[in-house]
């Protein structure tokens, strides 16, 4: 079952490597931390949840008007933006660092979709050679408390529902 709007999203741990500016020569791998859900009570958060790092659509459509659009979101009274795919936290990392994210963006390793799966976004690409995924999903977070989900369907490369203007304008 899916989550719904007022429900409090379930506990979570994720492995999440800081960004320091050593990440940019490519020779410094950084060492992973915890990011746990419990650090964004009294907060208000956007998560976007993408299938993987690198892949097409979430490399190019997906992430980067986040970036380019961030201080709209800081703006708007976003305490936080976290993108999380199932992959690990040095895959997230250079995801992250390609991408310039720096620290405005908090990339994070939702292991094996376990967060996501407890939300019901999670995703089987399994026959796409890619495994469990999680789904490509944006949470709207106040208090831990979910003011806005929107999930795109699977397989659909224009992103309509979780696209950052869209999200900007749920807030």
């Amino acid at each position: 079952m899916v989550i719904e709007v007022d429900q409090e999203i379930p506990s979570g741990t994720f492995k999440s490597i800081p960004w320091t500016p050593e990440l940019n020569s490519g020779l410094v791998c950084g060492t992973p931390g915890i990011i746990r859900t419990d650090d964004w009570r009294g907060k208000r958060v956007v998560v976007i949840g993408v299938p993987g790092a690198f892949t097409p659509t979430c490399h190019v459509n997906h992430l980067p008007p986040y970036l380019q659009r961030y201080d709209e979101f800081k703006a708007k009274g976003v305490d936080a933006i976290y993108v999380l795919a199932a992959n690990d936290p040095y895959v997230m990392s250079g995801w992250g660092v390609s991408q310039k994210l720096e620290d405005k963006i908090i990339t994070l390793s939702d292991t094996y979709a376990e967060w996501s799966e407890k939300m019901g976004l999670s995703s089987d690409q399994t026959n796409a050679g890619m495994g469990k995924r999680t789904a490509r999903y944006v949470l709207i977070l106040e208090d831990n408390k979910v003011r806005s989900i929107e999930i795109e369907p699977r397989g659909v490369p224009e992103l309509k529902l979780t696209n950052a203007e869209t999200t900007l304008s749920k807030l």
